[in-house]
């Protein structure tokens, strides 16, 4: 194939279900399976009704949180900070050793400071009048004294399956 044989073209639906696979197959051939894991858990009201929640995904010994929320009217009774435990807790048991995220200064940002993270990355102007805040957060065992906690999570691994 030519350099004249390929063209770029606009589309109204992002095509997902061609280049998604793609960047995953080569990135697992450039440093493996991610392992990828979900992580999930709802806060319910007495009708059932969602009225909160956490979502991430673990790959390669993190947890990337994407949202947490939790409805407005139940803010500031410590949903949030169940949440965000519960999720941690089960990013850990799935084998993450750090956590990271993003949030906007009219979002949360002090709460993932009160909870341990710290910036690395932000963005000023996003949107115009705040800023954007790329956070992370070690989630190693704090009794794992080894200096390199992935390899302390995996000989932990080896030795309870018996490797």
């Amino acid at each position: 194939m030519t350099d004249s044989d390929v063209r770029i073209e606009p589309l109204d639906e992002p095509a997902w279900s061609v280049i998604g696979p793609a960047i995953h197959s080569h990135n697992v051939d450039a440093v493996g399976d991610p392992g990828t894991e979900m992580v999930c858990f709802v806060l319910r009201d007495d009708t059932d009704e969602v009225v909160g929640g956490a979502i991430g995904e673990v790959h390669w010994g993190w947890f990337c949180l994407h949202l947490l929320w939790v409805r407005e009217d139940l803010r500031g009774r410590g949903h949030g900070h169940e949440l965000l435990t519960a999720a941690e807790e089960q990013a850990r048991r799935l084998g993450a050793v750090h956590v990271y995220l993003d949030t906007f200064s009219f979002q949360a940002p002090d709460f993932y400071l009160s909870h341990g993270y710290e910036v690395f990355g932000e963005l000023p102007a996003f949107p115009p009048g705040h800023e954007r805040f790329y956070m992370r957060k070690e989630l190693a065992d704090p009794r794992d004294t080894s200096r390199d906690s992935v390899r302390g999570a995996d000989r932990e691994a080896d030795r309870e399956a018996g490797a």
